[in-house]
């Protein structure tokens, strides 16, 4: 067997110059210190394996070596080993072979929570709440997470049994047969205002079917009346750029540039534009984005929004204008590796952290104010580089209440909805079923003997006030003072509980038509009260759209 360190090295400084003539050129001076260093590293490595005091674990000790060197990058470059594959080609597929349910640690044990719909789990009558007691003869008790999703995954076809206890009942044994379970990258489409006819596409992921899933979407909801469209990319994280560019072609004519990349290799600049006709380039269109909306998502709707074909609503995107490519190395792992940065139609790049620089601390830098450039749409509305995409139409929602973060880590609001199911066979439907007064005395009554923590940022600067006044030696003093002022801070549950009855009610609401109507029923029943699909309405139906479009109307 040939030395895997030799052809690691051999395989490093190749790689740095068989990619091209312009690497080449690019080392041009710096290849004398790649190599300098190759050698360096792969001697002390060898020395550490041998000399080093304790045993060493040399697969383990690689990996730290080549994670440090990629985080002092960008956090998206990043090393595969071939253990991890897997869960990278469902990353970028969407699809995987097992039965079809989202699993969670509980306690010692792991739970299903939340089947997918039509797929084996569900169909055998496997509901969120079971606990997973065994995997084809294997106890699950004391396993984590991801060793039972292993267990669980194989080849599509192939058996598996699986034993759960519901509620504490007498084990079940469930006979499934794997099979290939596609996550939808458009998990829900209708209509959220059919009197004037607006449609509705909720886009989860840029997978290799994320085009094909909403021009379909799209197609169907057209078909069925359709003359306005709201597509939702809240919390959408992106995926492949390809699909972004194939997704803006829906709306947007042939010909038209989506986006450029332009990287420090001349085979990285590139400009993607739209191959053919589009669906329907005139229909008026709002992009739902957040704080969660990045990459491909981003492309998306700076493409739109440069070209004034639609009004961004919602909060500003996350900031990622950079380009991943994977590489192959040996033992069948992978490199990603940020190769360029991306340019939407106006000539701006939305990334928003320097990665190239850092301060004091070794953190990454965010973009001085002083560095950042206007640009104009088409249309010549202002728009800005280096703060990811600014909504056309800002939405401030509230914070959630910290009562409600603590409710939900403490899983009551699962552990709820779960009871609440096994003890009520049917509730109405998604877009008619309200959180009731008599439910939400049931879920107090559910909570009261339960336990579960929180912290207001009041109490936390509160400790930061504490420990200064001891640090100056003020606390004797204030003590008193800062007692109180705690007392009155601290949160009263019965209190917390009713004052924010709205809020808790809506996440309650979300859990429990989730149990009986699964995520599509979710989807439609949270639209229902959704303040910024209600704004994107109000924009769509109150004659603000082509007053954004063409700049007459300012709203941020």
């Amino acid at each position: 067997m040939k030395n895997p360190l030799r052809s690691w090295k051999s395989a490093a400084l190749i790689g740095a110059v068989a990619v091209g003539g312009a690497v080449t050129i690019a080392a041009g001076d710096n290849y004398f210190e790649i190599g300098k260093n190759l050698e360096i590293f792969n001697e002390l490595y060898k020395e550490l394996n041998i000399y080093y005091v304790d045993e060493t674990k040399p697969g383990e000790l690689m990996t730290t070596g080549i994670d440090a060197m990629l985080e002092s990058l960008d956090p998206y470059t990043q090393y595969i080993a071939e253990s991890d594959l897997e869960d990278y080609r469902i990353m970028t597929t969407g699809q995987y072979g097992g039965i079809g349910a989202m699993i969670r640690k509980k306690g010692d044990g792991v739970m299903v929570s939340e089947p997918y719909e039509n797929c084996p789990a569900m169909k055998d009558g496997i509901e969120a709440g079971d606990v997973i007691l065994e995997v084809d003869g294997r106890k699950t008790q004391g396993l984590e997470t991801d060793e039972v999703s292993k267990l669980l995954k194989g080849q599509a076809g192939t058996p598996v049994k699986v034993i759960t206890s519901r509620n504490g009942a007498a084990p079940v044994t469930h006979l499934l047969t794997r099979e290939e379970i596609k996550i939808p990258d458009v998990p829900y489409k209708g209509f959220i205002d059919e009197p004037n006819k607006v449609g509705y596409i909720k886009l989860n992921s840029f997978t290799q079917t994320a085009g094909q899933e909403v021009r379909t979407a799209l197609k169907e909801l057209k078909d069925q009346g359709a003359q306005k469209m709201v597509l939702d990319l809240r919390g959408n994280g992106g995926g492949l750029l390809r699909e972004a560019v194939n997704i803006v072609n829906l709306f947007v004519p042939k010909g038209e540039t989506v986006v450029e990349t332009k990287g420090k290799i001349a085979e990285w600049d590139k400009t993607y534009k739209t191959l053919s006709e589009p669906l329907d380039a005139t229909m008026p269109l709002v992009i739902l984005v957040d704080t969660g909306s990045a990459s491909a998502s981003e492309i998306v709707t700076g493409a739109l929004q440069d070209l004034d074909r639609a009004v961004i609503v919602g909060q500003r995107t996350y900031g990622k204008g950079l380009v991943q490519q994977t590489r192959d190395l040996y033992y069948n792992s992978k490199l990603k590796v940020t190769v360029a940065k991306y340019y939407i139609p106006s000539g701006r790049c939305i990334q928003k952290i320097d990665y190239a620089h850092h301060d004091s601390t070794g953190k990454a830098m965010i973009k001085a104010d002083s560095t950042i450039l206007a640009f104009k749409t088409r249309g010549g509305r202002p728009v800005y580089d280096g703060r990811g995409i600014a909504p056309d139409v800002r939405v401030v929602e509230p914070e959630l209440p910290k009562v409600v973060g603590g409710l939900y880590t403490a899983d009551l609001f699962f552990d709820f909805a779960n009871q609440y199911k096994w003890t009520h066979p049917t509730i109405a439907q998604p877009a008619d079923f309200v959180v009731t007064d008599e439910i939400y005395q049931q879920f107090l009554a559910f909570v009261k003997d339960k336990k579960f923590d929180y912290r207001t940022e009041s109490l936390d600067d509160l400790a930061k006030l504490e420990a200064d006044a001891k640090k100056e030696r003020y606390y004797e003093h204030a003590k008193t003072a800062i007692d109180a002022l705690r007392a009155e801070l601290s949160p009263d549950r019965s209190e917390e509980l009713e004052r924010f009855r709205s809020d808790i009610k809506e996440v309650l609401k979300s859990e429990l038509v989730g149990r009986y109507y699964h995520q599509t029923g979710r989807a439609k029943a949270m639209l229902v009260t959704d303040p910024v699909v209600q704004r994107a309405l109000a924009v769509l139906n109150g004659g603000e759209y082509a007053g954004v479009l063409n700049g007459t109307i300012k709203t941020n």
